[in-house]
Protein backbone atom coordinates (compact mmCIF):
# COMPACT_ATOMS: atom_id res chain seq x y z
CA UNK A 1 0.00 0.00 0.00
CA UNK A 2 1.07 3.58 -0.66
CA UNK A 3 2.45 5.94 1.97
CA UNK A 4 1.14 9.01 0.16
CA UNK A 5 -0.91 11.60 2.04
CA UNK A 6 -4.62 12.04 1.44
CA UNK A 7 -3.96 15.28 -0.44
CA UNK A 8 -1.45 13.54 -2.71
CA UNK A 9 -3.79 10.65 -3.48
CA UNK A 10 -6.65 13.02 -4.33
CA UNK A 11 -4.42 14.76 -6.85
CA UNK A 12 -3.28 11.49 -8.40
CA UNK A 13 -6.99 10.83 -8.95
CA UNK A 14 -7.88 14.38 -9.96
CA UNK A 15 -11.38 15.17 -11.23
CA UNK A 16 -9.96 17.06 -14.17
CA UNK A 17 -8.12 13.93 -15.37
CA UNK A 18 -11.49 12.25 -15.93
CA UNK A 19 -12.53 14.44 -18.85
CA UNK A 20 -15.68 16.46 -19.46
CA UNK A 21 -17.97 13.43 -19.51
CA UNK A 22 -17.32 11.24 -16.45
CA UNK A 23 -21.02 10.39 -16.16
CA UNK A 24 -21.00 7.07 -18.07
CA UNK A 25 -18.24 5.90 -15.71
CA UNK A 26 -20.29 6.95 -12.69
CA UNK A 27 -23.26 5.01 -14.03
CA UNK A 28 -21.15 1.91 -14.66
CA UNK A 29 -19.70 2.04 -11.15
CA UNK A 30 -23.12 2.55 -9.53
CA UNK A 31 -24.34 -0.54 -11.36
CA UNK A 32 -21.35 -2.89 -11.15
CA UNK A 33 -19.10 -1.78 -8.27
CA UNK A 34 -20.82 0.90 -6.14
CA UNK A 35 -18.46 0.38 -3.17
CA UNK A 36 -15.09 0.13 -4.89
CA UNK A 37 -11.80 -0.67 -3.13
CA UNK A 38 -8.60 0.53 -4.78
CA UNK A 39 -5.87 -2.08 -5.27
CA UNK A 40 -2.98 0.40 -4.84
CA UNK A 41 -4.13 2.83 -2.14
CA UNK A 42 -6.06 2.57 1.17
CA UNK A 43 -9.04 3.96 -0.66
CA UNK A 44 -12.75 3.21 -0.96
CA UNK A 45 -14.93 4.98 -3.55
CA UNK A 46 -18.70 5.39 -3.20
CA UNK A 47 -21.09 6.04 -6.09
CA UNK A 48 -24.67 5.47 -4.87
CA UNK A 49 -26.81 8.19 -3.34
CA UNK A 50 -27.83 6.16 -0.28
CA UNK A 51 -24.24 5.22 0.64
CA UNK A 52 -22.97 8.75 0.12
CA UNK A 53 -25.79 10.31 2.12
CA UNK A 54 -25.02 7.88 4.97
CA UNK A 55 -21.33 8.80 5.05
CA UNK A 56 -22.03 12.55 4.98
CA UNK A 57 -24.56 12.11 7.79
CA UNK A 58 -22.19 10.12 10.02
CA UNK A 59 -19.19 12.27 11.03
CA UNK A 60 -18.61 10.05 14.07
CA UNK A 61 -17.42 7.32 11.67
CA UNK A 62 -16.21 9.35 8.71
CA UNK A 63 -13.86 12.22 9.51
CA UNK A 64 -13.39 15.41 7.51
CA UNK A 65 -9.91 15.96 8.92
CA UNK A 66 -7.33 15.40 6.19
CA UNK A 67 -4.44 17.42 4.77
CA UNK A 68 -5.25 19.61 1.78
CA UNK A 69 -1.54 20.25 1.36
CA UNK A 70 1.29 18.06 2.56
CA UNK A 71 1.91 18.12 6.32
CA UNK A 72 -0.24 21.18 7.10
CA UNK A 73 -2.62 21.15 10.05
CA UNK A 74 -5.61 23.22 8.97
CA UNK A 75 -6.96 24.47 12.29
CA UNK A 76 -9.52 27.06 11.25
CA UNK A 77 -10.87 25.61 8.01
CA UNK A 78 -14.35 24.28 8.83
CA UNK A 79 -14.28 22.06 5.74
CA UNK A 80 -11.49 20.03 7.38
CA UNK A 81 -12.73 20.01 10.99
CA UNK A 82 -14.83 17.54 12.97
CA UNK A 83 -17.08 18.23 15.98
CA UNK A 84 -16.94 19.71 18.49
CA UNK A 85 -14.55 22.35 17.13
CA UNK A 86 -16.29 22.33 13.76
CA UNK A 87 -19.67 23.11 15.34
CA UNK A 88 -18.33 25.99 17.43
CA UNK A 89 -16.45 27.62 14.57
CA UNK A 90 -19.30 27.06 12.10
CA UNK A 91 -21.80 28.65 14.50
CA UNK A 92 -19.53 31.65 14.64
CA UNK A 93 -19.04 32.17 10.90
CA UNK A 94 -22.64 31.31 10.00
CA UNK A 95 -23.51 34.79 11.20
CA UNK A 96 -21.91 36.15 8.03
CA UNK A 97 -24.21 34.05 5.83
CA UNK A 98 -27.65 34.36 7.41
CA UNK A 99 -30.54 34.92 4.97
CA UNK A 100 -30.81 38.51 6.13
CA UNK A 101 -27.11 39.26 5.61
CA UNK A 102 -27.07 37.56 2.20
CA UNK A 103 -30.25 39.39 1.11
CA UNK A 104 -28.55 42.68 1.92
CA UNK A 105 -25.97 41.89 -0.77
CA UNK A 106 -28.59 41.71 -3.52
CA UNK A 107 -28.26 45.28 -4.78
CA UNK A 108 -24.47 45.13 -4.76
CA UNK A 109 -24.43 41.87 -6.73
CA UNK A 110 -26.89 43.34 -9.26
CA UNK A 111 -24.55 46.29 -9.73
CA UNK A 112 -21.50 44.08 -10.13
CA UNK A 113 -23.17 41.82 -12.71
CA UNK A 114 -24.36 44.77 -14.77
CA UNK A 115 -20.96 46.45 -14.58
CA UNK A 116 -19.21 43.26 -15.74
CA UNK A 117 -21.68 42.83 -18.61
CA UNK A 118 -21.33 46.49 -19.63
CA UNK A 119 -17.60 46.01 -20.06
CA UNK A 120 -17.56 42.55 -21.63
CA UNK A 121 -20.55 42.38 -23.98
CA UNK A 122 -20.09 45.49 -26.09
CA UNK A 123 -19.80 43.51 -29.34
CA UNK A 124 -22.38 40.92 -28.23
CA UNK A 125 -19.62 38.39 -27.58
CA UNK A 126 -18.19 37.52 -24.18
CA UNK A 127 -16.43 34.76 -22.29
CA UNK A 128 -18.83 33.71 -19.55
CA UNK A 129 -15.97 32.39 -17.43
CA UNK A 130 -13.30 35.07 -17.56
CA UNK A 131 -15.70 38.00 -18.00
CA UNK A 132 -18.42 37.08 -15.48
CA UNK A 133 -18.25 33.89 -13.46
CA UNK A 134 -14.65 34.35 -12.25
CA UNK A 135 -14.62 38.05 -11.30
CA UNK A 136 -18.09 38.15 -9.69
CA UNK A 137 -17.50 35.81 -6.71
CA UNK A 138 -13.91 37.03 -6.31
CA UNK A 139 -15.12 40.61 -5.89
CA UNK A 140 -17.98 39.63 -3.58
CA UNK A 141 -15.82 37.59 -1.22
CA UNK A 142 -12.96 40.09 -1.28
CA UNK A 143 -15.36 42.84 -0.28
CA UNK A 144 -16.77 40.70 2.52
CA UNK A 145 -13.28 40.12 3.86
CA UNK A 146 -12.24 43.74 3.37
CA UNK A 147 -9.41 42.92 0.96
CA UNK A 148 -7.90 45.49 -1.38
CA UNK A 149 -9.17 45.30 -4.97
CA UNK A 150 -5.56 45.39 -6.16
CA UNK A 151 -4.94 41.95 -4.58
CA UNK A 152 -7.90 40.06 -6.08
CA UNK A 153 -6.15 38.74 -9.17
CA UNK A 154 -3.23 37.40 -7.13
CA UNK A 155 -5.56 35.78 -4.61
CA UNK A 156 -7.49 34.08 -7.40
CA UNK A 157 -4.26 32.68 -8.82
CA UNK A 158 -3.23 31.26 -5.45
CA UNK A 159 -6.60 29.61 -4.83
CA UNK A 160 -6.50 28.08 -8.32
CA UNK A 161 -3.10 26.58 -7.52
CA UNK A 162 -4.39 25.35 -4.15
CA UNK A 163 -7.15 23.38 -5.88
CA UNK A 164 -5.02 22.28 -8.84
CA UNK A 165 -3.35 18.98 -9.61
CA UNK A 166 0.18 19.95 -8.53
CA UNK A 167 0.98 19.32 -4.87
CA UNK A 168 4.11 21.46 -5.16
CA UNK A 169 2.11 24.46 -6.40
CA UNK A 170 -0.54 23.84 -3.73
CA UNK A 171 2.07 23.88 -0.96
CA UNK A 172 3.58 27.09 -2.34
CA UNK A 173 0.16 28.73 -2.73
CA UNK A 174 -0.86 27.78 0.81
CA UNK A 175 2.32 29.33 2.18
CA UNK A 176 1.77 32.50 0.13
CA UNK A 177 -1.85 32.84 1.27
CA UNK A 178 -0.84 32.27 4.90
CA UNK A 179 1.80 35.00 4.67
CA UNK A 180 -0.59 37.36 2.89
CA UNK A 181 -3.37 37.00 5.46
CA UNK A 182 -0.94 37.25 8.37
CA UNK A 183 -0.02 40.69 7.03
CA UNK A 184 -3.65 41.67 6.46
CA UNK A 185 -4.67 40.55 9.96
CA UNK A 186 -1.81 42.54 11.50
CA UNK A 187 -2.92 45.69 9.67
CA UNK A 188 -6.58 45.19 10.58
CA UNK A 189 -5.73 44.76 14.25
CA UNK A 190 -4.23 48.25 14.15
CA UNK A 191 -6.92 49.80 11.92
CA UNK A 192 -10.23 47.98 12.49
CA UNK A 193 -12.88 48.16 9.78
CA UNK A 194 -16.40 46.79 9.35
CA UNK A 195 -15.57 43.55 7.55
CA UNK A 196 -15.52 39.81 8.13
CA UNK A 197 -11.83 39.57 9.04
CA UNK A 198 -12.24 42.15 11.81
CA UNK A 199 -15.34 40.29 13.00
CA UNK A 200 -13.26 37.12 13.26
CA UNK A 201 -10.51 38.99 15.10
CA UNK A 202 -13.05 40.20 17.66
CA UNK A 203 -14.90 36.88 17.97
CA UNK A 204 -14.45 34.42 20.84
CA UNK A 205 -15.14 30.73 21.31
CA UNK A 206 -15.38 29.49 24.92
CA UNK A 207 -13.92 32.80 26.06
CA UNK A 208 -10.88 32.61 23.77
CA UNK A 209 -10.10 34.59 20.64
CA UNK A 210 -9.30 32.77 17.41
CA UNK A 211 -5.63 32.42 16.58
CA UNK A 212 -4.24 34.17 13.51
CA UNK A 213 -3.84 30.74 11.90
CA UNK A 214 -7.51 29.92 12.47
CA UNK A 215 -8.53 33.23 10.93
CA UNK A 216 -6.18 32.66 8.00
CA UNK A 217 -7.49 29.15 7.41
CA UNK A 218 -11.05 30.41 7.41
CA UNK A 219 -10.19 33.13 4.87
CA UNK A 220 -8.58 30.48 2.68
CA UNK A 221 -11.79 28.44 2.94
CA UNK A 222 -13.94 31.32 1.75
CA UNK A 223 -11.67 32.11 -1.15
CA UNK A 224 -11.29 28.51 -2.29
CA UNK A 225 -14.80 27.14 -1.78
CA UNK A 226 -16.63 30.36 -2.60
CA UNK A 227 -14.76 31.12 -5.79
CA UNK A 228 -14.70 27.59 -7.19
CA UNK A 229 -18.31 26.75 -6.39
CA UNK A 230 -19.92 29.94 -7.68
CA UNK A 231 -17.67 30.30 -10.71
CA UNK A 232 -18.42 26.77 -11.87
CA UNK A 233 -22.10 26.99 -10.97
CA UNK A 234 -22.58 29.99 -13.27
CA UNK A 235 -20.47 28.51 -16.06
CA UNK A 236 -22.07 25.07 -15.81
CA UNK A 237 -25.55 26.61 -15.84
CA UNK A 238 -24.77 28.30 -19.15
CA UNK A 239 -23.41 24.99 -20.48
CA UNK A 240 -26.61 23.19 -19.47
CA UNK A 241 -28.89 25.76 -21.07
CA UNK A 242 -26.84 25.71 -24.25
CA UNK A 243 -27.02 21.91 -24.45
CA UNK A 244 -30.78 21.97 -23.77
CA UNK A 245 -32.25 24.78 -25.94
CA UNK A 246 -35.85 23.97 -24.98
CA UNK A 247 -34.97 24.60 -21.34
CA UNK A 248 -33.27 27.84 -22.35
CA UNK A 249 -36.34 28.99 -24.28
CA UNK A 250 -38.57 28.06 -21.35
CA UNK A 251 -36.65 30.07 -18.76
CA UNK A 252 -36.19 32.98 -21.15
CA UNK A 253 -39.98 33.13 -21.54
CA UNK A 254 -40.57 32.58 -17.81
CA UNK A 255 -37.74 33.97 -15.62
CA UNK A 256 -39.55 32.77 -12.49
CA UNK A 257 -38.00 29.38 -13.36
CA UNK A 258 -34.48 30.67 -12.70
CA UNK A 259 -34.25 29.08 -9.19
CA UNK A 260 -35.29 25.73 -10.72
CA UNK A 261 -32.58 26.11 -13.36
CA UNK A 262 -29.95 26.77 -10.69
CA UNK A 263 -30.94 23.68 -8.68
CA UNK A 264 -31.03 21.42 -11.73
CA UNK A 265 -27.65 22.75 -12.87
CA UNK A 266 -26.24 21.96 -9.44
CA UNK A 267 -27.51 18.40 -9.81
CA UNK A 268 -26.74 17.81 -13.49
CA UNK A 269 -23.24 19.36 -13.66
CA UNK A 270 -22.24 19.52 -10.01
CA UNK A 271 -19.52 22.15 -9.43
CA UNK A 272 -17.96 19.83 -6.84
CA UNK A 273 -17.73 16.28 -8.11
CA UNK A 274 -16.23 14.66 -5.04
CA UNK A 275 -15.82 15.04 -1.29
CA UNK A 276 -13.24 13.28 0.89
CA UNK A 277 -13.62 11.52 4.21
CA UNK A 278 -11.32 9.32 6.32
CA UNK A 279 -12.66 6.29 8.24
CA UNK A 280 -12.40 6.88 11.99
CA UNK A 281 -12.88 3.26 13.10
CA UNK A 282 -13.56 -0.09 11.51
CA UNK A 283 -17.08 -0.12 10.10
CA UNK A 284 -19.09 -1.39 7.16
CA UNK A 285 -21.31 -0.09 4.38
CA UNK A 286 -23.86 -2.45 2.84
CA UNK A 287 -21.90 -5.44 4.17
CA UNK A 288 -18.52 -4.20 2.88
CA UNK A 289 -15.78 -3.77 5.50
CA UNK A 290 -13.94 -0.45 5.82
CA UNK A 291 -10.82 -0.10 7.98
CA UNK A 292 -9.83 2.78 10.22
CA UNK A 293 -7.59 5.19 8.33
CA UNK A 294 -9.01 4.33 4.92
CA UNK A 295 -9.72 7.24 2.58
CA UNK A 296 -13.25 7.50 1.20
CA UNK A 297 -13.95 9.24 -2.10
CA UNK A 298 -17.55 10.39 -1.95
CA UNK A 299 -18.64 10.94 -5.56
CA UNK A 300 -21.53 13.36 -5.04
CA UNK A 301 -21.78 13.99 -8.79
CA UNK A 302 -22.53 10.28 -9.22
CA UNK A 303 -25.13 10.39 -6.43
CA UNK A 304 -26.81 13.25 -8.27
CA UNK A 305 -27.30 11.00 -11.33
CA UNK A 306 -28.62 8.02 -9.33
CA UNK A 307 -31.81 6.86 -11.08
CA UNK A 308 -33.16 5.48 -7.81
CA UNK A 309 -33.52 9.06 -6.57
CA UNK A 310 -33.69 11.06 -9.80
CA UNK A 311 -35.90 9.59 -12.57
CA UNK A 312 -34.43 10.26 -16.02
CA UNK A 313 -31.30 11.40 -14.21
CA UNK A 314 -29.30 11.97 -17.41
CA UNK A 315 -31.83 14.53 -18.64
CA UNK A 316 -31.57 18.21 -17.70
CA UNK A 317 -35.09 18.95 -16.48
CA UNK A 318 -35.79 22.40 -15.02
CA UNK A 319 -39.24 21.28 -13.85
CA UNK A 320 -37.79 18.50 -11.70
CA UNK A 321 -39.39 18.23 -8.27
CA UNK A 322 -38.33 17.21 -5.75
CA UNK A 323 -34.64 17.83 -6.42
CA UNK A 324 -32.76 16.68 -3.33
CA UNK A 325 -29.29 16.82 -4.86
CA UNK A 326 -26.09 16.65 -2.82
CA UNK A 327 -24.17 19.19 -4.89
CA UNK A 328 -23.61 21.50 -1.92
CA UNK A 329 -22.90 18.70 0.54
CA UNK A 330 -25.12 17.23 3.23
CA UNK A 331 -25.24 17.03 7.00
CA UNK A 332 -23.04 19.12 9.28
CA UNK A 333 -20.75 20.15 6.40
CA UNK A 334 -23.50 21.45 4.11
CA UNK A 335 -21.95 24.42 2.26
CA UNK A 336 -22.06 27.43 4.54
CA UNK A 337 -21.95 29.79 1.56
CA UNK A 338 -24.78 28.05 -0.33
CA UNK A 339 -27.25 30.96 0.00
CA UNK A 340 -24.65 33.37 -1.39
CA UNK A 341 -23.65 31.07 -4.28
CA UNK A 342 -27.31 30.57 -5.22
CA UNK A 343 -27.97 34.32 -5.04
CA UNK A 344 -25.01 35.22 -7.26
CA UNK A 345 -25.95 32.59 -9.85
CA UNK A 346 -29.62 33.65 -9.75
CA UNK A 347 -28.84 37.32 -10.29
CA UNK A 348 -26.34 36.52 -13.04
CA UNK A 349 -28.87 34.44 -14.99
CA UNK A 350 -31.77 36.83 -14.40
CA UNK A 351 -29.64 39.72 -15.66
CA UNK A 352 -28.61 37.80 -18.78
CA UNK A 353 -32.28 37.10 -19.51
CA UNK A 354 -33.20 40.73 -18.89
CA UNK A 355 -30.51 42.18 -21.13
CA UNK A 356 -30.22 39.63 -23.94
CA UNK A 357 -32.85 37.94 -26.08
CA UNK A 358 -30.64 34.98 -26.91
CA UNK A 359 -27.45 33.26 -25.70
CA UNK A 360 -25.42 30.64 -27.56
CA UNK A 361 -22.02 29.08 -27.00
CA UNK A 362 -19.38 29.61 -29.71
CA UNK A 363 -18.82 26.00 -30.71
CA UNK A 364 -15.85 26.73 -32.93
CA UNK A 365 -13.75 26.98 -29.76
CA UNK A 366 -13.40 23.59 -28.00
CA UNK A 367 -14.10 23.39 -24.30
CA UNK A 368 -11.05 22.98 -22.03
CA UNK A 369 -11.68 21.44 -18.65
CA UNK A 370 -10.78 23.30 -15.48
CA UNK A 371 -7.69 21.91 -13.75
CA UNK A 372 -8.89 20.92 -10.29
CA UNK A 373 -8.72 17.83 -8.09
CA UNK A 374 -12.34 18.25 -6.90
CA UNK A 375 -14.22 20.74 -9.10
CA UNK A 376 -15.93 20.44 -12.49
CA UNK A 377 -15.98 23.33 -14.93
CA UNK A 378 -14.41 24.79 -18.05
CA UNK A 379 -11.61 27.30 -18.46
CA UNK A 380 -13.37 29.41 -21.08
CA UNK A 381 -16.91 29.70 -22.39
CA UNK A 382 -17.11 32.08 -25.40
CA UNK A 383 -20.72 33.05 -25.97
CA UNK A 384 -22.75 34.98 -28.55
CA UNK A 385 -25.43 37.26 -27.16
CA UNK A 386 -28.22 39.23 -28.80
CA UNK A 387 -29.12 42.46 -27.01
CA UNK A 388 -32.76 43.29 -26.44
Amino acid sequence: MTSLSVGEITRLRSVSLMGLDPFPWYEKMRTTDPIHFDAHHPLCELFRYRDIQYVLNTPALFSSEWDLVRGEEISGNIIFLDPPRHRKLRNLVTLAFTPRVVAQMTNRIHTLVNDLLDVSSQDEHMDMITDLSIPLPVIVIAEMLGISSEDREQLKMWTDELSGNSMEKAVSAYAALTEYFASVISIKRQKPQDDLINALIAAQIDGEHLSDKEITDFCNTLLLAGNETTTNLIGNTVLCLDAYPLARELVWSDPSLVPNVIEESLRFLSPLQRLIRVVRQDTEIDGKQLKAGQIVFVWIASANRDEEYFPHANTFDITRSPNRHLALGHGIHFCIGAPLARLEAKIALETLIERFSSMERVREQPLLQLESFFAYGVQHLPTRLQKR
